[in-house]
């Protein structure tokens, strides 16, 4: 792990955040999440310099998140290294923001 991996690890592992569960390194079709919450259907993917060249990739894999469901939230590295409240703070917005996607529909 980088280190602003293992600062967000850090933040948010062990049901930290709210009793969330977060996933670490997650496979997902042709992907590795960076940071998943299934029950909350929340991808967090960090992004360092290599990411600058890749857009295009990334819009794809985001695409492909968002087609099956699940919110992207991406942040470079030094959003996690130097605002971890921020960061946190956006990925909680964003969990409160979706209904629980494993919740079973009324009955008619």
């Amino acid at each position: 792990m980088t280190d602003a991996e293992r600062k967000l690890w850090n933040l948010v592992r062990g049901r930290q955040m709210g009793g969330l569960k977060f996933r670490r390194q997650h496979p997902f079709e042709n992907y590795i999440l960076d940071f998943v919450c299934l029950e909350k259907k929340i991808v967090v993917e960090i992004d360092g310099g290599q990411h600058q060249e890749r857009n295009e990739m990334d819009a794809i894999r985001t695409k492909v998140l968002e087609d099956a469901g699940f919110s992207v939230l991406r942040f470079w590295n030094h959003e996690i290294l130097q605002q971890p409240e921020a960061v946190t703070e956006k990925i909680w917005q964003e969990a409160m923001l979706k209904k629980d996607p494993s919740s079973p529909l009324p009955s008619p």
